[in-house]
């Protein structure tokens, strides 16, 4: 499993999200950045005083994906964000070791995307009667 982290140019996340889309990657997770590079930032004046802007705003995509999916992601992003201008982004790819579902605590390469059944490792909650109590949206009516 590999974890893509893209930094791409704000205006150009949409794109980037309908390529990805088209390539059959849905999970990610979105974050604003602040960075430099190549451009080297920009001068602007503000109240009459020249102000360097080295720090520059980016939007950083991360994505953990199975092996076969790497190089259809790394396209979809590149697709998506190319200008041919320099500023464009970078993207990085690293090894993830493992990774744990929160809810279900499955563990292993890939926790399945399979609905959560019950298992002996997960304890049920049972009301006095000894049926299983499971959590339920509460609906609030207004009069």
């Amino acid at each position: 499993m590999k974890l893509i982290t893209a930094y791409v140019q704000p205006e150009r996340l949409n794109d980037v999200k309908q390529a990805l889309y088209a390539a059959q990657v849905f999970r990610m997770s979105i974050s604003n950045a602040l960075g430099c590079g190549q451009q080297k930032g920009y001068h602007e004046s503000y109240r009459g005083a020249d102000v360097e802007v080295n720090l520059l705003k980016k939007v950083r995509v991360d994505i953990a994906v199975n092996e076969d999916f790497v190089q259809p992601t790394i396209d979809a992003i590149v697709d998506g964000a190319r200008t041919g201008k320099i500023g464009d982004g970078k993207i990085f790819v690293t090894a993830l070791e493992r990774c744990v579902r929160i809810r279900t605590g499955e563990e292993g390469p890939t926790p399945s995307a399979e609905p959560h059944t019950a298992s002996a490792s997960a304890p049920q909650r049972k009301d006095e009667t000894g049926r299983r109590v499971t959590r339920g949206a509460t609906r609030l009516i207004s009069r």
